[in-house]
């Protein structure tokens, strides 16, 4: 093909493929621009510098290579005139608004080498003006447990509304007074706007709050972010802590009188005092299951006159309505009221003697005591006794409690014999008291004394039966029969033995007319002599005869007495005193059986024996005898010994007379107030003068 068939051809296939498009070049304009948009956002701003952004056509008929822009207000009339860029950008920076706060429109077209597009508009919305102050927050009072969660309702602002509008409320809560619910000087992020609901939405709602004063500020804030010029404070005060009510008057446990009581409530947060305060605080004592008795402030009283047990209930609400009356008022479950139990008798209790006395033991005197209610108090009973008929005053009786009421001893051999009126005073749990001189029966208590049947004791030295021999004289000649006596009393009250021995104390105890007591306790009492008496007591039983019998232990002089302590329906008894003496022991030997006339001293030694303890802290008198034939015993010499009873003496015989003469010596223990054996000597020695 021919170079100029293909030039023809190109020509031919662009004309099909215009007629085909249907396009006139010479009428083809530039497109709008697309997706214009305002960067940042299309919402209200506080600057009035705004950027715009679109894409330019990928293909365009001609190329573009400019862009037009101007701006117009709200009524339409040009603020900013039409602006050109020479050269294909996609956005403008530095746009600003002339005018003040207010909704404007943008319109944006492209050019080409030929003539402008259709324009795309946008809003630009500017508002820099700063909502008005709200009204100042009201103070709401104490807010109690019950109160949460609490919502916080701010007004609106008090002048004209921003362009904008408003957008929300920014709220703050800390501890300063005066503090900024925002940081920035004239305008609030999203963030700090915790109230983004428009106008109307300017109600917070608190879950809870610490205890004491939480101070709260707020603005307004505008759709641009602008606050209010000066922020709105208040005050929220806040207890969570119930009062503490305490109620005074309670009898500790029974009383016989009405009670008073008295239920007073502190409170250290919100408090008690009742004036000025909404809700008003109150103090209230409820009794059984009545009405409560409420009273404005920390205090309310009520009388308890009626018998029985009584539950009082007592409680207070302060003035931030916390409350302690056991309902959910305060949002959740609060102990049961304070409870306290009075307990009221006012009546006498019934006080009886028992109608008999018991033949086994008359001397216990019974008292029956019972009281309905409070219950009788056996702790304080009195028995008191006097002689019948007499204005004497009634001698108290020891008492001890019993399960039907007291007791008490009369000890009656301690009375004369007589008739004896008692009186009783009993006492219930709560104090009451009641006086009787009668029995159950109706019968005054009067005993006639003695009450017990007398008891008796016989003693002596020897056994129960005492063998012997009866002697006369008939006929020149002495006649004796063996015989015996079991008459104790008719023995001679006192014996006298030896050293070292004992003595058989035998005795018998017997009662009313003579009959034996069986297994009764005696005691044996023996009062010891010596530098510091002694009393030894033993105690033996009676037999089936009433006798009883005790062999003495060796020791020294002393004296005997049977007593028995009495049974509950048997006196007192006490023996004769009687008296066992036991010779003083006394050795004595001599240094040899021969004097020499003016030679050398004889030396006499010995030693007076003791049980143990009984030789004096001085020592022991010693006489020291001598007798010749047909003459007494004559005294020479008396002498002391040791603490031990040993003593020595050397003697010397100087008179021309004693050669030839044989002497008897001994050593002799004489009375003495501290020494407690009886009189004694020693068995002679026989010395001959040379």
């Amino acid at each position: 093909m021919r170079r100029g068939s293909a030039v023809c051809l190109l020509a031919i296939l662009v004309a099909a493929a215009v007629g085909l498009v249907g396009l006139d070049p010479a009428e083809a304009e530039p497109p709008p621009p697309e997706g214009l948009f305002v960067n940042g956002g299309d919402m209200w701003r506080p600057d009035n510098d705004f950027r715009l952004d679109w894409q330019n056509p990928a293909n365009p008929p001609y190329p573009i290579v400019a862009v037009r822009y101007r701006v117009r207000d709200a009524q339409g009339a040009i603020v900013v005139p039409q602006q050109q860029i020479d050269w294909a950008t996609n956005l403008i920076e530095g746009l600003t608004v002339p005018g003040g706060p207010g909704l404007y429109t943008a319109e944006v077209w492209l050019v080409d080498q030929e003539e402008a597009g259709q324009p795309a508009a946008i809003k630009l919305r500017f508002d820099d003006a700063r909502p008005a102050q709200l009204e100042p927050l009201r103070a709401s009072g104490w807010l109690g447990r019950a109160a949460f969660p609490y919502t916080v309702r701010l007004s609106y602002p008090r002048g004209a509304l921003p362009a904008s509008g408003i957008g929300g409320y920014a709220i703050a809560l800390d501890s300063a007074a005066d503090s900024n619910p925002c940081a920035a000087p004239a305008r609030c992020t999203s963030a700090e706007t915790n109230l983004n609901s428009g106008l109307d939405g300017n109600a917070l709602t608190i879950a809870g709050l610490p205890e004491g004063a939480t101070h709260i500020h707020a603005v307004a804030v505008s759709g641009s972010g602008m606050k209010s010029v000066l922020p709105v404070h208040g005050t929220l005060r806040v207890d969570l802590t119930g009062p503490v009510t305490r109620l005074a008057g309670v009898p500790n446990g029974w009383t016989d009188k009405p009670v008073t009581l008295t239920a007073t409530a502190t409170d250290t947060g919100s408090g008690m005092e009742a004036e000025g305060q909404t809700p008003v605080p109150f103090t209230a004592l409820r009794i059984d299951d009545g009405l409560p008795r409420v009273a404005p402030g920390g205090s309310v009283s009520a009388a308890v006159i009626a018998e029985g047990i009584h539950r009082v209930a007592f409680y207070a609400r302060d003035a931030a309505a916390n409350v302690d009356d056991g309902s959910t008022s305060n949002g959740q479950a609060n102990p049961q009221p304070s409870t306290a139990i009075v307990r009221i008798d006012r009546s006498a209790p019934s006080v009886a003697f028992a109608s008999s006395e018991d033949p086994l033991d008359p001397e216990l005197i019974h008292v029956r005591l019972h009281d309905p209610l409070s219950g009788p108090d056996r702790g304080r009973g009195s028995i008191g006794v006097r002689e019948a008929d007499s204005a004497d005053r009634f001698e108290e009786l020891r008492t001890e409690p019993t399960p039907t009421g007291f007791r008490a001893r009369w000890d009656s051999e301690a009375y004369p014999p007589g008739r004896y009126e008692f009186r009783a005073i009993g006492y219930d749990a709560a104090g009451n008291s009641a006086v009787t001189m009668d029995r159950a029966s109706g019968v005054g208590m009067v005993l006639p004394n003695p009450v017990k049947v007398p008891s008796a004791l016989e003693t002596g030295f020897g056994e129960r039966v005492l063998a012997g021999h009866r002697c006369a004289r008939r006929d020149g000649a002495r006649r004796c029969q063996r015989g015996g006596t079991s008459k104790l009393a008719q023995r001679r009250g006192e014996r006298v033995v030896p050293f070292g021995r004992g003595a058989l104390f035998s005795g018998r105890l017997s009662a009313g007319a003579g009959v034996a007591l069986e297994g009764m306790e005696v005691k044996i009492v023996e009062r010891l002599g010596g530098p510091i008496p002694v009393e030894r007591i033993s105690a033996v039983r009676t037999g089936s005869d009433g006798a009883f019998a005790l062999r003495l232990a060796p020791g020294p002089s002393r004296e005997v007495t049977a007593v028995f302590e009495g049974s509950p329906s048997k006196t007192r008894a006490a023996s004769r005193r009687v008296r066992l003496g036991v010779r003083s022991d006394v050795s004595l030997r001599v240094s040899s059986s021969v004097a020499k006339v003016g030679g050398r001293p004889l030396v006499f030694r010995g030693k007076v024996a003791a049980a143990g303890g009984e030789i004096p802290p001085e020592g022991k008198t010693v006489q020291l005898q001598f007798r010749l034939p047909g003459v007494p015993w004559t005294e020479f010499r008396t002498i002391q010994t040791d603490r031990k009873g040993r003593f020595s003496y050397k003697y010397r015989f100087a008179d021309d007379d004693s050669r030839g003469t044989r002497f008897q010596f001994r050593a002799y223990a004489s009375a003495q107030g501290d020494w407690p054996y009886e009189p004694g000597g020693s068995e002679p020695v026989a010395v001959r003068g040379r």
